[in-house]
């Protein structure tokens, strides 16, 4: 034995020697699989071995679902997973399975949408399952308390309930679970008729939005409230072909998240959602994808408006996603809504704390600070004050304090961060950048390298991967999302300064996500193992195959490939009775039916022309255009899918050919 192997046999000898327990998730990259490492609950990854060992042990599987920065995992992990007795019910009648939710986020959604169908309601994490040895699901759960509490049963007397009812009625538990996969399935929707997706189902929609309008508060629920990017994606969409009213929701939803308490007024950046239905206390996680949905929209509001506070939202957001979450060129994943073991403890203030930093304001602007903020010694928060501004006006006062607070801060421990890269949240922030390049050419510079980056980390050999640690090597090939995220952000990054390898690899990519996710009008999340369907439902964030048909969309009009145009085509006519029978529920599917419907323009010129047009841009009245540099050209060319129609020496003689389109 050499001296280096002797010396990591040894360490990693010492390592486990240090824990009382180490189970199967030792070697697994996931920062969640390695917060069970040491349970004593003994933990398998996801894969065919493990799912072989149940059926051939006969033994019943207990799925549990999660991610590293999930608060209620946590509370359940202490609570329970780190519980010796729950561990020995466990071993002695179930085979234990983690999954990190952000790893294999297919699975997680097959699940998710069985416990929706079960539960007439969406589930969340950690999500529980109970699956037969041959690995179909019948029972599920979200938090599952170790000891009975109120109507919660308690895991204690559930599992080995659970066990013995299976060893009683195994027959009957297969069968329902058998019935509940075959319900999920694909096999009843043949029967349904695609009906056509004219352009009136857009009016549906809007009305459909309007009704789940909260006009109190603005959002699109009551409580939990997400943000929903693509609801306000669509009204943005709306407003461009005349709908004021769209406008006005748009901005109302945009305004009220940026100064109440989903945001964070300190550091900059957007909590994951609110608990609350008027934006005032939010759960403390902070996502790369929530901020990187977000940040384009602000981008678009202050384009419109020209008001400071979008714009600070824009580059604040920027700011703290590169102070927390960029490392190595490429941005982490989340970081979580606990510091030292209390959730919203590094983002709080005591009343004293507060009291403190408005010592050099005037009575008159303390006074007026304190009335916006609503400050009283109770808090708002568990005896402390998360920052929010009641009036719905952001108040400019609290501008001459933030320093103070954010030095509070620096005292305190950063939540944990979870420091996985994953291929499709980093796509979305770096499109994010290029948007907001439309206002400050400074991001373009760093979207550049951000995708650099990227694309040496997560693209090997011709090989896109979907996640992995700075300093290893990616192992989990890329999904659907990965390659839709990736191609959006390369056709964003295209137009923004025309360099032609980023439409040659975006084109590729498309290429190849046809070969891997495609098959007869039917879209996969995965390419290989169980494969699980893909929908057109916006949730997290907005629907992957969504993206992806807009990229065809795109590349069927920037290269005048129809192929790609028949794709997206057939699978709308697919997806046609899910979207005609609630459109307001498929905002960025209802996004595709009015590009498809109404087509994109390309204007064509060479590239120097293109970039110097970049303002006079704004300009045009029709909404869907795309550009692209043609070195052959010397005048400028507007075509569609079908026809070059107009072709004009000046922007100004072209513009109205567009419009008029």
């Amino acid at each position: 034995m050499s001296g280096c192997i002797k010396i990591f046999f040894l360490l990693s000898l010492w390592v486990s020697c240090s824990f009382s327990y180490t189970n199967h998730l030792v070697g697994e990259d996931s920062p969640y699989l390695q917060q069970h490492l040491h349970n004593p609950v003994d933990w398998h990854p996801w894969n065919e071995e493990v799912l072989a060992k149940a059926r051939a042990q006969k033994k019943l599987i207990f799925l549990s679902i999660g991610y590293s920065t999930c608060h209620w995992c946590h509370v359940m992990a202490k609570e329970s997973f780190e519980d010796a007795s729950i561990a020995a019910l466990l071993k002695k009648d179930y085979i234990a399975i983690k999954v990190d939710r952000e790893e294999l986020p297919h699975l997680d959604q097959y699940y998710q949408e069985l416990y929706r169908l079960v539960k007439k309601r969406s589930g969340g994490w950690p999500l529980n399952v109970v699956l037969t040895p041959d690995a179909k699901a019948f029972f599920f759960a979200t938090y599952i308390p170790k000891q009975r509490q109120g109507e919660w049963e308690g895991l204690d007397t559930l599992l080995p309930g659970l066990a013995e009812a299976y060893q009683k009625e195994s027959h009957k538990i297969e069968k329902k679970a058998l019935d509940l996969e075959e319900r999920l399935t694909d096999k009843k929707d043949e029967h349904l008729k695609p009906v056509e997706l004219e352009l009136v189902i857009v009016k549906e929609a809007f009305n459909g939005l309007q009704e789940q309008y909260d006009e109190l508060y603005y959002g699109f629920s009551t409580q939990p409230k997400f943000p929903e990017p693509a609801k306000i994606r669509l009204l943005f969409d709306l407003y461009a072909l005349g709908n004021e009213e769209a406008k006005v929701m748009a901005l109302d939803v945009l305004k009220a998240m940026a100064v109440h308490g989903l945001y964070d007024q300190v550091e900059g950046g957007f909590f994951r959602y609110s608990v609350d239905a008027a934006w005032e206390i939010p759960h403390f996680e902070k996502m790369l994808y929530t901020n990187a949905e977000l940040i384009p929209l602000y981008v678009k509001a202050y384009e419109m408006t020209q008001e400071r506070l979008y714009k600070n939202v824009v580059d604040e957001s920027i700011s703290m996603i590169e102070k927390r979450f960029a490392k190595a060129g490429v941005y982490y994943s989340a970081s979580d809504a606990d510091s030292e073991h209390k959730e919203g403890a590094y983002f709080t203030y005591s009343y004293e704390e507060l009291a403190n930093a408005m010592d050099r304001l005037s009575g008159e602007e303390r006074e007026k600070l304190v009335r916006a903020m609503e400050l009283n010694q109770a808090g708002n928060f568990k005896g402390k004050t998360h920052i929010n501004f009641y009036d719905g006006e952001y108040s400019y006062l609290f501008t001459k304090i933030k320093r103070k607070l954010q030095k509070i801060r620096e005292s305190r421990s950063y939540p944990f961060v979870d420091r996985k890269i994953n291929t499709a949240w980093n796509a979305m922030m770096i499109q994010a950048l290029y948007r907001a390049a439309r206002i400050d050419k400074q991001y373009e510079v760093l979207a550049d390298e951000r995708m650099q980056s990227l694309l040496e980390m997560m693209y090997r050999k011709g090989v896109l991967y979907h996640q992995g640690l700075i300093g290893t090597l990616p192992k989990q090939k890329a999904l659907l999302e990965d390659y839709a995220y990736l191609i959006a952000a390369l056709l964003e990054g295209y137009e923004s300064h025309y360099r032609q390898e980023y439409l040659y690899l975006a084109q590729q990519l498309s290429d190849e996500a046809l070969v891997k996710f495609y098959d007869v009008k039917q879209w996969y999340l995965n390419e290989s193992g169980r494969r699980i369907h893909a929908g057109m439902l916006d949730k997290y964030y907005s629907a992957p195959m969504n993206i992806m048909l807009m990229n065809l969309l795109k590349m069927a009009s920037i290269k005048g490939e129809r192929k790609y145009l028949m794709v997206v085509k057939q699978t709308l006519q697919a997806k046609s009775p899910f979207i005609s029978k609630e459109p307001s529920s498929y905002p960025s599917a209802i996004q595709l039916v009015l590009r498809e419907r109404r087509g994109f323009v390309v204007l064509k010129a060479k590239r120097e022309r293109l970039l110097q047009l970049k303002e006079d841009r704004k300009s045009l009245r029709y909404p869907f255009v795309l550009t692209r540099a043609d070195e052959s050209l010397s005048h400028y060319l507007a075509c569609d899918i079908n026809q070059c129609f107009a072709i004009e020496n000046t922007f100004v003689l072209i513009k109205k050919h567009i419009d008029n389109h």
